[in-house]
């Protein structure tokens, strides 16, 4: 993409949930608290999520090149971005060197694909971070591959992943406060599944930072990351 085209790709201003990051109605700010409804009837299991801006427009189209066109060096700009959603978190982190974790595909989908884009975007942004924090892939694994989430009620898709990630190296997770990244968040599933496991095998606090939010309350089409491929390359096919 050229400069002109990245200067319009600019960070979400709307208000916006205080845990999961979906942009908030006027109703739900009357509530006083910052929470939307969702976060407020069943917390996710992350501290917080952080995304840079919408999944629209040039940002979307840069996703959509690296994932679909293997177009890597666009993992160079989606890293800056990343790398600022995780700035914003940092703070909150008790640990000054919490442990940078990319959402992991599916053995069968990395195979296809030849890489994954959330691990590319980690490492990029992990080079504009202070202290270079590390990226530890390998020790969160997806060990089942799951169906799409589009059309799937938030219950569908919770169910549709729960049990879908195992940790392999707790002791590599034990104490220690950990960043999950992706490259997309819609709901929010995916990425508190992903924290619940690496709770359960210790892990002190797990937050979540996205180069990307496709807002829940803007009926964003888009699945979770890790879940919309077949919506995803029909649209990049057919453009």
């Amino acid at each position: 993409m050229c400069t002109e085209c990245l200067a319009e790709i600019q960070p979400t201003r709307a208000p916006q949930c205080v845990i999961c990051g979906d942009r908030l109605s006027g109703a739900t700010l009357l509530m006083g608290d910052g929470r939307c409804s969702h976060c407020r009837d069943c917390a996710p299991e992350f501290e917080r999520a952080i995304s840079f801006a919408e999944y629209e427009g040039g940002l979307r189209g840069l996703i959509h090149l690296l994932k679909y066109e293997s177009v890597t060096p666009a993992a160079g700009p989606l890293g800056g971005m990343l790398a600022q959603a995780i700035g914003e978190l940092l703070p909150g982190c008790r640990s000054s060197m919490p442990l940078l974790i990319p959402v992991p595909l599916h053995k069968s989908r990395t195979s296809a694909r030849g890489f994954n884009q959330s691990e590319l975007i980690a490492r990029a942004a992990a080079k504009r971070l202070p202290g270079r924090l590390e990226v530890v892939c390998g020790a969160l694994v997806r060990q089942r591959d799951t169906v799409s989430q589009v059309g799937l009620s938030r219950e569908e898709r919770i169910a549709n992943v729960r049990d879908a990630f195992r940790v392999t190296g707790p002791r590599r997770v034990r104490g220690r406060d950990i960043i999950l990244v992706d490259d997309v968040m819609t709901t929010g599933t995916t990425l508190s599944e992903c924290a619940r496991v690496l709770k359960q095998a210790g892990a002190e606090r797990v937050w979540a930072a996205t180069v990307a939010r496709a807002f829940d309350s803007a009926s964003a089409a888009a699945a979770d990351p890790q879940e919309e491929e077949a919506v995803e390359v029909a649209v990049t096919t057919s453009v």
